[in-house]
């Protein structure tokens, strides 16, 4: 009965996903074929053709992706091959921390190796055929193979240090992960850009002075220190286009994408990176930091007190199970219990896109920029410009690139 309930909240959770995705397409089928009005002078109708055949092929992926995903993870968790992995772990494995550490790296190798050909296929297919993809076969497989190997790394070095907190202080293990969870995330924070970065990417500093000098002088109103400008090589892998900040405090590294230097003029380049410190200015990152902190304190505190309950493992119609198992089935019941939250995280993540518009704008004066700046990105990626009003509310982090332009551009007109 248990593994009934849950298997039903599942499906459902997993129909909601691609409702929501086949609404969007038909809708984007539906309104396509009509350059919206704030884009009329940076998009031709010619173009439109190629963004909706980009926009179909995602998302058709995508669903794909999705229901298979999704498919497969249920039938892992009831259909009896998580007994079988936890029962063979548990006869290899020794002592409690080698169960718990093996247990969950050979979850992340497999769905590595699971996911490599869907990523394959996105990469040498779907990018390919749109004209984004400029990775070579070797360097795909390169990226693959050390991205794979730092997530063992990484779940082998979390895992062991959980297991043998819990195995420690079973009474209160779920702060000391906690803290160890907070921890490590603020110590990736500090060593992404100079040991994992450089891993997958070139950063060259930036040769356009004046440029460099503009970044620079930007950041300085808004109270932060520049401590380098760079360059990625991103050119290799994609013609996406990016720019961030790196780093905690008020000192910052700026890494612009090569991409992004091709496509842009300079006042532009000024305007996106004036709405990357308007996160920065409004706390944004931080305020999530904190209260992803306090979610997951929440939840390892839960955990904690109904782990060792009768009815984790009937959820998956498993009369017992080690820990590690135990507490898959409860990350898996807790993404279906969240799946109803997604819409106000999404919605919490575009009022702070909003707010970084208006800083940027406030910053830096170059309202027509930034809108020409948020067109030309959308010209180059070929952004679906008719998102479905109940997808883009559920699923979007920013708001409708139509709605961000026709705002900053009556900013500018004022």
């Amino acid at each position: 009965m248990m593994r009934l309930v849950f298997i039903t909240l599942y499906a459902f959770v997993l129909c909601a996903r691609l409702g929501l995705s086949w609404l969007n397409l038909r809708h984007q089928a539906r309104e396509g074929a009509v350059v919206p009005g704030e884009l009329e002078d940076s998009i031709e109708p010619g173009q439109l053709a190629r963004t909706a055949a980009y926009t179909r092929d995602r998302a058709r992926f995508g669903m794909l992706h999705t229901a298979l995903g999704g498919g497969l993870y249920v039938l892992f968790l009831c259909g009896g091959a998580l007994r079988w992995y936890d029962r063979s772990i548990t006869e290899l494995a020794g002592s409690f921390v080698l169960r718990g550490t093996s247990f969950f790296v050979g979850l992340v190798a497999a769905r590595a190796l699971l996911e490599m050909p869907f990523s394959y296929y996105g990469t040498f297919v779907i990018e390919a055929r749109h004209g984004f993809n400029r990775m070579s076969r070797a360097l795909f497989f390169g990226d693959w193979a050390k991205s794979t190997l730092l997530s063992l790394l990484f779940t082998g070095g979390f895992a062991a240090l959980a297991c043998w907190l819990v195995a420690t202080a079973p009474g209160s293990w779920w702060l000391w992960v906690w803290l160890g969870f907070v921890g490590v995330s603020v110590l990736l924070t500090f060593a992404a850009p100079y040991l994992i970065e450089p891993l997958f990417y070139k950063m060259e500093p930036l040769t356009a002075r004046d440029l460099a000098a503009g970044v620079e002088q930007l950041a300085e109103h808004a109270g932060v220190r520049v401590k380098r400008v760079l360059t990625m090589d991103a050119s290799r892998r994609s013609s996406h286009s990016n720019a961030y900040f790196t780093g905690l405090g008020r000192v910052k590294r700026v890494v612009l994408f090569d991409t992004l230097l091709k496509q842009m003029t300079e006042g532009e380049i000024l305007a996106v990176l004036a709405h990357e410190l308007g996160h920065w200015k409004k706390h944004h990152v931080l305020v999530r930091f904190g209260v992803s902190a306090a979610l997951t304190l929440g939840v390892l505190f839960v955990a904690h007190q109904v782990v060792g309950a009768a009815f984790v493992p009937a959820l998956v119609g498993v009369e017992t199970a080690s820990f590690g198992a135990r507490a898959l089935v409860l990350s898996a019941l807790g993404s279906v219990l969240a799946f109803p939250l997604t819409p106000v995280g999404a919605a919490w993540s575009r009022r702070d896109e909003r707010q970084a518009d208006h800083f940027a704008v406030e910053l830096s004066g170059r309202a027509r920029e930034l809108a020409d700046a948020l067109a030309k990105l959308a010209r180059e990626n070929l952004s679906n410009l008719h998102p479905h009003p109940w997808y883009a509310k559920f699923y979007y982090s920013h708001p409708p690139v139509t709605e961000r332009i026709r705002t900053l551009r009556h900013v500018a007109s004022q």
